[in-house]
Parts: structure tokens; sequence; C-alpha cells
């Protein structure tokens, strides 16, 4: 009985040692495994925020060189101030003539400034600055001139002359025609033009010996106009000049 008892506990004792031989060997292999795994992870994170890290870099350096570019491109080259004078007209070349209205501004000094009408004469009147001869001047001399007379009155004077109304543009129709008279002229008007708002040759008229007088110099020129042709194409219309009158037979 002993020796089956003892042959009894030796098997145990075996099998307790191989079951711990098992268990050591088991743990060796997990935990090298579990080391490798755990170091493995260390720099796997390591390297993602490094690259985490210079993407943002990389981001940060892009958003400033793309708000350097934005700045660089939104400043505005140096512009060059143009020297705009208050007193310019809108048409320079505009010229006075007898009866025109103008309106003299002198910025900043109303006792210098209001309405004046060109005399017969050709002259206008200024307070202190007295009588200006003006016709046959464009209204930018006039306004260069009224400058340098007001000098001596008035410091750095900014004047603006402007023509209200035009009286001394005009052309006259005669003859056979619905409304005979004198026309003012607005700008670059033609004989065709002023003919029909006039409401053109009456019904007995004789267009096709119509003709312009025109002063050139010292006498009249009579030039030839035949309304019949004009209208078919065949001659050209003509531009009128202040003083034209215009015949309708």
């Amino acid at each position: 009985m002993s020796l089956r008892f003892g042959d009894g506990a030796l098997s145990a004792v075996l099998f307790a040692a191989m079951a711990g031989l098992v268990c050591g060997v088991s743990a060796q292999v997990q935990t090298p495994s579990t080391s490798k795994a755990v170091g493995s992870n260390l720099p796997l994170s390591s390297t993602s925020n490094k690259a985490a890290s210079g993407g943002a870099s990389s981001g940060e350096s892009s958003s400033a060189s793309a708000k350097t570019a934005t700045s660089s491109s939104s400043v505005p080259a140096a512009d060059s101030k143009a020297s705009t004078t208050p007193g310019k007209v809108a048409d320079e070349s505009y010229i006075v003539g007898v009866a025109d209205s103008l309106l003299i501004s002198v910025w900043k000094e109303p006792d210098f400034s209001g309405p004046v009408v060109v005399r017969p004469d050709g002259i206008i009147t200024v307070p202190v600055v007295g009588d200006v001869h003006v016709v046959g001047m464009t209204t930018t001399q006039v306004q260069d001139l009224l400058t340098e007379k007001l000098k001596a009155v008035v410091t750095e004077p900014q004047v603006t002359v402007i023509v209200r109304d035009i009286k001394s543009r005009k052309v006259y129709l005669v003859g056979k025609v619905s409304r005979p008279g004198a026309i003012a002229l607005t700008g670059h008007e033609t004989v065709l033009q002023i003919l029909a708002d006039a409401g053109g040759p009456a019904p007995f008229a004789k267009p096709q010996k119509m003709y312009l007088l025109r002063t050139v110099g010292d006498h009249q020129k009579r030039i030839q106009f035949n309304y019949k042709k004009v209208l078919a194409g065949s001659e050209p219309d003509l531009e009128l000049e202040i003083g034209d009158i215009i015949v309708v037979p």
C-alpha cells in the first residue's frame, strides 16, 4: 500500500512540475509579446505625434504664406494723385457769346458768386472785380481770368464757370417753313435737323432750291442745299455754324 501511495504521490509531483513548467513557458512567451506590443506602440505614437506636429507646422506655414500673399496682393499700388481743379466745367470747348447766361461760383465766397449775362459789348460785371470782357473765350479761359483777378482780394480763389443758358448760338430759318425764326444751337445740328424741328418746308415751298447764307470774314457766302437730294442720300447734309441763315424759297 505504501508503494502504491508513493507512486501516486510521485505522479502527482511530476504532474505539478510539468504544469508549472508549462505555465512558466507560457508566461515567458506572453511577456515578450506584450512587451513588444507595448514597445511598438510607443514609437508609433511618437511618430504619429511628430507627423501631426509636422503637418500642423506645414499647415501653419502654408496659411502664413497664403496670408502674406493675400496681404501683398491686397495692398494697392501707389496711385498718382490727379490734380483736379474744383472749377473744371463739362464742356471746355464752348465759346462764350453775347446774351449767354453764366453762373460764376467762387468757393466759400458767396459775395463773388452768382449769375451774370453777357452784354452786347461782350462784357460781364463781377462784384469788386468790375467789368470783364469774355466774348470769344472758352469757359475755362473765363475761369482762369477771374481766378487771376480775384487773387488780389481772395486767398487762393477757386472759381467755377458754368453756362446756364445758351442764347448766342443761333441760326435763322426764313422763307416757306412751318415755323420760321431764330433757333438756338445746342450742339452740332445740321440743316435737316433744324428743318425737322421747325416742321419742315411748307406745302408750296421749293425745297430743291434751298440755300444757306453764311458769313465768312466780311462777306456772305451762298451755299446751295437741295433738300430732296439730301433726303435721298445723294448729297451730304450740312452742319450749321453760328449765324447761318437757312432760306427756303
